[in-house]
């Protein structure tokens, strides 16, 4: 799920940034480039942790435009989720076909054919939730589930997953209330 990777990212500075601070104008630009992005074989740089000062290569010059060229490496927080992984999830919107769930920046999807069989026919219009055929289980917008990742796409710079809350264990874990079971 989280994990630290070293990356080298290239970045471009046009000459009026050049001066004293050059090497945290590097940094600051370096952030808002790659925070948030997803990378197609690494996940969501969640947050670049360290920038060290010979990690910066010399600059390329462009001769055409005059803009100079930096290969800077960090050392980034990264979100990948992999198959299999069981993650705890948000609820953020419930349908006829499923809902959606968030963890961080990642979308993930529970088809109803994902959910357990006493839930399959159980969308209550009215609610806008998953409701089980005993009633003890309501899945709702803001209500936490535990699923299990089933797969992932990467697409246009954003990851998404599909789940399943089928097994053993997995399913409604928090129902969004804000009071605690006792």
């Amino acid at each position: 799920m989280f994990y630290v990777k070293e990356l080298e990212h290239e970045i471009v500075l046009e000459p009026i940034h050049f001066g004293p601070k050059l090497r945290s104008t590097i940094v600051r630009l370096l952030k808002e480039e790659v925070e948030g992005l997803a990378l197609a074989n690494y996940g969501f740089v969640v947050n670049v942790i360290e920038v060290k000062e010979e990690q910066i290569r010399s600059g390329i010059i462009e001769y055409d435009s005059g803009d100079v060229v930096f290969y800077v490496k960090y050392t980034a927080l990264l979100l990948r989720p992999f198959i299999n992984e069981v993650l705890d999830a948000t609820v953020s919107i419930c349908s006829e076909l499923g809902f959606f769930a968030f963890v961080g920046p990642l979308r993930i999807f529970v088809s109803k054919h994902s959910m357990p069989e006493d839930m399959m026919n159980g969308f209550d219009r009215d609610k806008d939730a998953w409701v089980s055929d005993d009633k003890e289980v309501v899945i709702t917008a803001g209500c936490g589930v535990r699923l299990r990742i089933k797969g992932r796409t990467v697409e246009q710079g954003n990851i998404s997953a599909i789940a399943s809350i089928k097994d053993n264990y997995l399913g409604l874990i928090d129902d969004g209330s804000g009071e605690n079971e006792e």
